[in-house]
This record gives C-alpha cells, sequence and structure tokens, in this order.
C-alpha cells in the first residue's frame, strides 16, 4: 500500500458536535489522563499508560505523524467546550503485525461512551482519507472482547475482514475494512450509538 504524505487535512475542523484538531505539545495532560484510565483502557493490550514518560512518548508519535505527513489523530473536544478534550482519533499511516496502511483509532474518556461521537468522528476521518487521501482501504484493529468498539467499526461500514496475531499471550486482534468503493456506497447519515456499556 502506498505511503501517504499529503497535508491534507485542515489543522481544525468541526462536525455536528465535535471539535477536531491537530494535537498540541500542550496536550500531555489530556493524552495521559486518557491513556492511563483503566477503563478507558480496558481493551488496551498494553493496559492503562503507567507514566507520564509513556504518554509524552505517545504523543510525540502524534505530532511527528503530523508534521511529516500533514494528517494524523485528532485532539477532540466538543463544540461548546473546546478547551476540555474528552478523547483522541482519526486515522494514522501505522504497520500493526505487517498490515500496513490508515488506521482508524478512537479512545474517549469513558463519561462520553455511548453517545455516538465515535462514530461521528470516524465519519469525518474516513470522508477525508477517501476524499483528500484518495486511500484504496482504512483499517481498523481491535481486541475480539471489545464489543462497544466492534459494534461502532461495523455500524459506520467496516467489515471484519481477517485476524492478526499481534499481542503474546492474547486471543488474537481483528482486523476490520472498508474500501473505498464501499465506503463510495454508504449512506452518509450518522449511525445509531453504541449503548453505553455494550
Amino acid at each position: 500500500m502506498s505511503e501517504f504524505s499529503v497535508p491534507a487535512f485542515p489543522a481544525q475542523l468541526e462536525t455536528a458536535r465535535l471539535l477536531l484538531r491537530a494535537p498540541q505539545a500542550g496536550d500531555l495532560d489530556a493524552v495521559f489522563e486518557l491513556q492511563a484510565d483503566p477503563i478507558a483502557n480496558r481493551f488496551s493490550p498494553s493496559g492503562p499508560l503507567a507514566s507520564r514518560e509513556a504518554a509524552a512518548a505517545l504523543l510525540q508519535g502524534w505530532l511527528a505523524h503530523w508534521q511529516a505527513r500533514g494528517f494524523g489523530y485528532w485532539a477532540i473536544a466538543r463544540r461548546e467546550q473546546p478547551e476540555q478534550l474528552i478523547g483522541f482519533g482519526g486515522v494514522m499511516q501505522r504497520s500493526l503485525g505487517g498490515i500496513a496502511g490508515l488506521h482508524l483509532y478512537f479512545r474517549f474518556l469513558p463519561q462520553h461512551w455511548g453517545q455516538g461521537l465515535a462514530s461521528e468522528m470516524a465519519q469525518q476521518a474516513l470522508e477525508l482519507a477517501f476524499a483528500s487521501l484518495h486511500a484504496p482501504s482504512v483499517l481498523a484493529v481491535v481486541l475480539p472482547a471489545n464489543t462497544p468498539s466492534r459494534k461502532t467499526l461495523e455500524r459506520i461500514g467496516m467489515l471484519l475482514k481477517s485476524s492478526l496475531a499481534d499481542v503474546p499471550g492474547q486471543a488474537p486482534s481483528l482486523v476490520y475494512e472498508l474500501t473505498a468503493a464501499r465506503f463510495a456506497g454508504l449512506p452518509r447519515v450518522p449511525p445509531a450509538p453504541t449503548p453505553f456499556g455494550a
């Protein structure tokens, strides 16, 4: 799959309820709060982050991707509270277990689950991935037990493609895919929210 390096994503944009912007160095506290939260990371193979240093390394990787490619994961806030970050997500060029391509990711603070916010953000990311980056497909990797995220991926049109033994000692992760051709035929309407705790 080709490498994407087109400065195609605006540094900031809005959806119906969300403000999506490029992450900043000053977002470290928000990254650590989210990535160290045991509930938000209950399905993370590596578990919650244990230190601010680990959060800083994660954020630095996101910033470097934006710097090099002009797109990446967004810092996410509600439009009416733009200074209060509630999650991070979007698409980045990654290689997981030898599967390279654009990977969709989202993680929100638990109090913002079950409201369709991940789907709303993901649909915007997919729109830009296909329309601006001309990606042939977008992938998402999720643990089998992560039912809420799996339902979200399915509701935005992604299909289960394969499995990936990417974490030693754990069940293989599931690889979902949405092709550009399939996306072109999907209705542009918000999918129903995944119920909290599903």
